[in-house]
């Protein structure tokens, strides 16, 4: 395949994916704050003033959400701030219909109720702003469609960073080095399109690594089965439908074992876990009951997680939600490369290592996909005016002019 070709692959699926990245680019950007905004946007959902007393446990606090939606079932309560519980609910059977909300919040000193939400419904005011901005980044609030859509638009973004990359080498190996330079700087004080066409090829240069890290970590969350195809292949690796193979099947029913006896086993499973295996516990973070498989999950913060903000992703063991025997342990690192990986591309791609100034820089990154997506339909648009006008040209009879990029 020649360069030519290659140069009109990355332009057409520059163009196809150019107004996708630009949404999943700005949206992206602010997402990689969106603890912070939330907060900002929707103070009522964390508690105002922190008790005195001790923190309600996992338990307690799924039990005072029954309690307050009797018609609800509680799915999952977890940690998702310092002085915020989550709490996910579904109707508790087909009388119930729909309950208005699938989110409830809950003070976690006193288990008062701080609000409601069906996450990503707009209709709902600005308390579901940030919900809105996710759903629209993950899946362009087009449900599973955007899902799919997106999924593809990943693998090729993914292939066209490899191509991008190809056309920026020069053409000759003679003075390699001296040939390449040029394309790493950008000529500030030269016409408004070569600025533009810099802008694209340098900033693609100098951000490439990360580029690509953010290219694959969404196929990794759109696209599953190509993910995991490529991953098995070069990592020792166990995915999520690996997990679902062990797990009890038909079961959708309320599990024998109530959140208190759940509770405790999972602390007992995560103990005898974390001695057998070497790593330590910390704080609770989640309990959820599954219940398509019969099963709980009990996870808590750890040595073996690659962040200390109060928010899951720590380590989970499994057990049967009838009799309590256990069904997996799944930590975030230090099982299987291919899973540490997975993992660090995860928190790379939500910004949540590093801190503050990570933050800031996938904020910015955000920012650099809009801007190489608009910069890259510039230069098409400008290279397509000039092939026009040279056509035109030459159909007057007039002798065609290049075009001059200063």
């Amino acid at each position: 395949m020649t360069r030519a070709f290659f140069v009109w692959l990355h332009r057409w699926i520059g163009l196809a994916m150019a107004g996708f990245l630009v949404i999943v680019g700005l949206t992206g950007s602010l997402l990689a704050f969106n603890s912070e905004l939330e907060r900002l946007i929707s103070p009522q959902l964390f508690a105002q003033a922190r008790a005195s007393g001790p923190l309600f446990d996992l338990a307690t606090l799924a039990e005072r959400a029954e309690t307050l939606v009797p018609r609800g079932r509680v799915e999952e309560v977890s940690v998702t701030a310092p002085d915020q519980i989550l709490v996910r609910m579904s109707p508790r059977d087909e009388a119930a219909q729909q309950l208005g909300f699938d989110e409830l919040f809950l003070d976690p000193w006193t288990g008062a109720e701080l609000g409601r939400r069906t996450a990503g419904d707009l209709s709902q005011g600005a308390i579901n702003l940030m919900p809105f901005i996710y759903d629209l980044h993950w899946r362009l609030a087009m449900g599973n469609v955007g899902f799919w859509l997106l999924g593809i638009l990943a693998v090729f973004w993914t292939i066209d960073c490899f191509i991008g990359f190809y056309l920026t080498l020069p053409v000759s190996r003679a003075k390699f080095w001296s040939r390449w330079k040029p394309s790493w700087l950008v000529k500030w004080r030269s016409g408004a399109f070569r600025v533009n066409f810099d802008l694209h090829r340098a900033s693609g240069l100098w951000l490439w690594p990360m580029l690509f890290v953010f290219a694959w970590s969404s196929v990794m969350m759109d696209m599953r089965p190509v993910y995991e195809w490529v991953t098995r292949r070069v990592f020792d690796y166990r995915s999520f439908r690996d997990v679902v193979a062990i797990l009890p099947k038909g079961q959708d029913e309320p599990p024998r074992l109530g959140w208190r006896a759940a509770q405790a086993r999972g602390e007992a499973l995560m103990s005898e876990q974390a001695a057998a295996h070497g790593f330590e516990t910390r704080e609770p973070l989640v309990l959820a009951y599954h219940a398509r498989f019969g099963a709980y999950a009990y996870e808590v913060r750890s040595s073996r997680d690659l962040e200390d903000r109060p928010r899951p992703g720590g380590a989970t063991v499994m057990f049967d939600g009838a009799t309590g025997a256990p069904i997996t342990l799944l930590t975030p690192t230090g099982q299987r490369v291919g899973n540490t990986v997975e993992t660090w591309l995860y928190a790379l791609h939500m910004a949540h290592v590093f801190g503050t100034p990570y933050q800031i820089f996938v904020c910015v990154i955000g920012l650099v996909v809009a801007m190489l997506s608009g910069t890259g339909v510039v230069i098409w648009w400008k290279k397509r005016s000039a092939r026009l006008s040279r056509k035109a040209r030459v159909a007057a009879g007039a002798p065609p002019q290049p075009m001059i990029v200063k």
